[in-house]
């Protein structure tokens, strides 16, 4: 049965700081707040492997060093290579969780059972974050824009900064008429696939393809690889447009996009409204927690822009010592202070208390195989 997480709850989702780090790198700098033992006793060790979404990078790096100092004999290491990169690692068994800005689909869930088990792996929502349109106009830090009109511009039919177009929707910025020039992911990225989930549902009139981790190739302008690299091109070309985790834009102009009737800036608690009106994915096991976002919903204050970045790990593992080792990590990550973490480094919203009791159960159902 397809049931909102959130729609039948009293609890809502607990907004964290608003600040976002002011850095256009996979690793904004920060540092987390708040009690870093929820990883709790000093009782596992070893090293555990993760690859995948750069998008998560702050929070990941707040989490390592949260967990491993609670943890001295254990390791996390972390390689922000895509969230793409990321599951094709962990599906071929080279990592023990993948990080990723979109869940596994049915297909690669079926395939997961080799490294996994008999029921596959599971989607742990980690990590709640606004996806900003960025952009390089000296003298404007705001525009407003509709889903339409976001979609021809990154199809490159808007081709100038005045078009009248982007004039109407901001009657007092006083626009040039500087060329627009798109930088998207080279790479397959989570956040790409989330941003043209968002296109086709909210203008899918103007953008017809489908959602996909890999940029469409008649659609191919500047690009880079990595959160990084395509706020570091943006930054360093007057005229440019992009799309990337808003922990990462730094000073960068960013959009409000229009929800309904209103205009909504990117923010924590707009990203957490467009997730409390979103639904469970239909069909998936009982510890599976992956979600359908409303993409295209009304809703007041919702940023719809938004991702969800997944931990994705084994329901069983082949050891007893990385079953440990992985659920003491994600249940820091998932804890109170790993989110509180998280929020302080990168600007994300914490998980709601129901969702987090939620995948409190799905890190206890991991288990050994045999």
């Amino acid at each position: 049965m397809k049931a909102s997480y959130f729609g039948r709850s009293a609890a809502v989702l607990a907004i964290g700081a608003l600040a976002l780090t002011a850095c256009g790198s996979d690793n904004p700098t920060g540092t987390g707040g708040g009690d870093s033992s929820g990883g709790g006793e000093s009782s596992v060790s070893g090293t555990l492997t993760g690859i995948g979404a750069s998008s998560q990078q702050a929070a990941m790096t707040a989490w390592q060093n949260g967990f491993q100092s609670a943890n001295s004999g254990a390791t996390v290491q972390y390689s922000p290579d895509g969230s793409g990169a990321g599951r094709t690692a962990f599906l071929a068994g080279g990592a023990q969780f993948a990080g990723s800005d979109a869940y596994m689909s049915d297909e690669e869930n079926e395939e997961s059972k080799e490294q996994c088990g008999p029921d596959g792996a599971l989607n742990l929502p980690v990590y709640i974050s606004p996806i900003a349109v960025a952009f390089n106009l000296p003298g404007v830090d705001s525009l407003k824009l509709d889903a339409p009109t976001i979609a021809k511009i990154f199809k490159g039919e808007i081709k100038t900064w005045n078009a009248p177009a982007i004039a109407e929707q901001n009657p007092d910025a006083d626009l040039p008429d500087t060329r627009i020039t798109v930088v998207h992911r080279n790479d397959d990225s989570g956040t790409t696939e989330n941003f043209t989930d968002y296109l086709h549902a909210a203008a899918p009139e103007d953008w017809t393809n489908e959602a996909n981790q890999a940029w469409p190739s008649e659609y191919a302008a500047e690009n880079d690889k990595g959160t990084s690299g395509v706020v570091n091109t943006t930054q360093g070309t007057e005229g440019t447009i992009t799309y990337a985790d808003a922990s990462a834009v730094g000073d960068l102009g960013t959009v409000e996009i229009k929800v309904g009737e209103e205009y909504v800036p990117h923010s924590p608690e707009a990203a957490a409204k467009a997730v409390e009106v979103s639904q469970q994915v239909e069909g998936r096991g009982e510890h599976d927690m992956a979600i359908e976002l409303d993409r295209d919903t009304t809703e007041a204050g919702a940023y719809p822009l938004v991702l969800i970045s997944y931990h994705v790990v084994c329901s069983q593992y082949d050891s007893q010592e990385t079953a440990d080792l992985v659920k003491a990590f994600e249940s820091y990550v998932i804890s109170e202070d790993g989110q509180k973490t998280a929020s302080d480094s990168a600007g994300s919203a914490p998980l709601s208390e129901t969702l987090r009791e939620q995948a409190t159960a799905a890190v206890d159902s991991i288990s050994v195989q045999g």
